[in-house]
């Protein structure tokens, strides 16, 4: 299945998408919508068709898998989501989702890309399992790709990097990256929770920014209610 195709059969739209992330709080993850997660295709441990299986079990209503730096889980994960409905059952909608390593101000961080299109020539340099290097590891390369293949930059973890989510937001906001993942589970428990503090603080700050919130497991083990 070519990206093309892929594209036409995820439908992702950008404006549903920001609909979507309107409506997210500290109660949307894990139960309502992941848009963090990871399979073996990075560095994960669950392979695309148990990952759509388990989230469906769980009555996950939206899902975006972001593997490091690759998008070749997708064509089994839209197999698996079809099989899911010929089977009778609901799977939750899946986002087009990717992790991309970047600098932002000279920091290294971890940019999402969600709903962009994956057969879009711009992230071309992106997928390939590999961080890039020189201009194109810089965070605005990062967020203008992510931009020009109709996707949201969204900037993952923010208390989790060498400078704090104040001075990383803010400069993201600068070079036009779209949110940030507000709730996130900082001390990794066995069922995911954000944690309280911090995420509230980031969400305040992007509420202050107009900057859209995400949430996300961040899960790499066998499930999908911890990291």
């Amino acid at each position: 299945m070519n990206q093309v195709k892929l594209d036409k059969e995820l439908n992702n739209n950008i404006i549903e998408l920001r609909n979507l992330l309107s409506t997210i709080g500290p109660n949307s993850c894990p139960g309502i919508i992941n848009l963090h997660t990871h399979t073996i295709y990075s560095d994960g441990s669950l392979d695309p068709q148990s990952i759509i299986e388990i989230a469906t079990q769980n009555n996950l209503q939206h899902i975006s898998i972001t593997d490091h730096n690759s998008i070749s889980a997708y064509p089994q994960l839209i197999s698996s989501i079809k099989k899911q409905i010929s089977d009778g059952y609901t799977p939750p909608k899946l986002w087009t989702g990717i992790e991309i390593s970047c600098t932002l101000k000279n920091c290294l961080v971890h940019m999402l890309g969600i709903g962009f299109e994956l057969n879009n020539k711009s992230m071309s340099k992106y997928i390939n399992g590999e961080a890039c290097i020189g201009v194109d590891l810089k965070a605005e390369s990062v967020i203008n790709a992510i931009h020009k293949a109709n996707g949201l930059a969204i900037l993952a973890h923010p208390a989790r990097y060498r400078l704090g989510h104040h001075e990383l937001i803010s400069y993201a906001e600068r070079l036009g990256c779209d949110g940030a993942e507000a709730w996130y589970d900082y001390e990794h428990k066995p069922i995911w929770s954000p944690t309280p503090y911090i995420c509230n603080a980031i969400n305040e700050q992007l509420n202050d920014l107009n900057m859209l919130s995400t949430c996300g497991t961040d899960s790499h083990g066998y499930n999908l209610t911890g990291r």
